[in-house]
């Protein structure tokens, strides 16, 4: 499996940021074609008594990169990452990505 992760900082009003999240973004993000898993994070603790480096953490699951690569050519990849813009402009936050092959640790 190929995970996209999106890793976002924490906003300055994080209630309007909820809202805005559950009722529009995510389920943009649930209609990307070949997406198999949808992970939604909202962090709240850290070990050890250190704060969390992101606020709220989405892994998007895909069977490979390549289907990776083909839902980045869809009018649906295009209309979340438009959106994904909006809301740091519009709730101040930070966005980054990260992705790779995920791996099962425990086998």
């Amino acid at each position: 499996m190929y995970t996209l992760y999106a890793l976002w900082g924490t906003p300055p009003d994080p209630a309007a940021f909820e809202d805005y999240y559950w009722e529009t973004h995510a389920p943009l993000a649930a209609k990307l074609p070949g997406i198999r898993e949808l992970n939604l994070v909202r962090t709240s603790d850290a070990i050890e008594g250190a704060e969390s480096l992101h606020y709220r953490i989405a892994e998007l699951v895909f069977d490979t990169k390549e289907a990776l690569d083909e839902c980045q050519k869809s009018p649906e990849w295009d209309a979340l990452v438009a959106d994904a813009g909006l809301m740091v402009e519009r709730f101040d936050v930070s966005l980054g990505n990260a992705a790779g092959d995920r791996v099962d640790g425990l086998r």
